[in-house]
């Protein structure tokens, strides 16, 4: 019937071969089509298909054309994307205040991968000014979010005492939950 968000769910169904086959090339189209209408899910799965050449030639700068569509839209998870890339400089000049600030935008909307890549930039004062009490707190909360990332660099950042006290016990305690996680 027209649905771009049933476009955008079948897509990923048949990416997945969810309930049949999969058929990439039908999820492409699928994506594609409800991209351009301006699904915001759509949007990012074409961006994933550019950046890891699924279904798709890798093409970093389609990608980050797709995460930006999405990030403007006021995406959390396409901002975080996105940052990375210009973190990294693939597809886009390499901009460290511009993806501190995508990852700033994405953390305030409790998106953690953002939150761990921001209390590193704000750990190793990358792009933005070195606070490693900040970074500590912002991984804190990634961690009770389940990110065993944040979880494993909370562990090292508190047994060795980096912008906090060291505190070993809490350290292990954060080693042992990422590990069974």
């Amino acid at each position: 019937a027209g649905s771009v968000a049933a476009m955008s769910d079948l897509a990923v169904m048949l990416e997945k071969g969810e309930g049949g086959p999969a058929d990439l090339p039908r999820a492409v189209a699928l994506f594609d089509q409800a991209a351009a209408a301006g699904n915001v899910p759509a949007m990012r799965n074409v961006a994933i298909g550019y950046e890891n050449g699924v279904g798709r030639p890798a093409d970093a700068a389609q990608a980050a054309q797709w995460y930006r569509k999405a990030a403007d839209t006021g995406d959390p998870q396409a901002m975080g994307f996105l940052a990375v890339l210009y973190l990294q400089g693939t597809g886009v000049p390499k901009d460290l205040d511009r993806a501190v600030r995508l990852l700033q935008a994405a953390s305030l909307a409790d998106n953690v991968d953002a939150e761990v890549e921001y209390a590193i930039a704000m750990f190793n004062g990358t792009g933005t000014p070195k606070n490693q009490p900040a970074a500590v707190a912002l991984l804190r909360k990634a961690s009770r979010q389940g990110s065993a990332i944040a979880q494993n660099r909370l562990a090292w950042v508190l047994i060795n005492g980096m912008g906090t006290p060291v505190d070993k016990i809490e350290g292990f305690k954060w080693h042992l939950v990422a590990k069974t996680s």
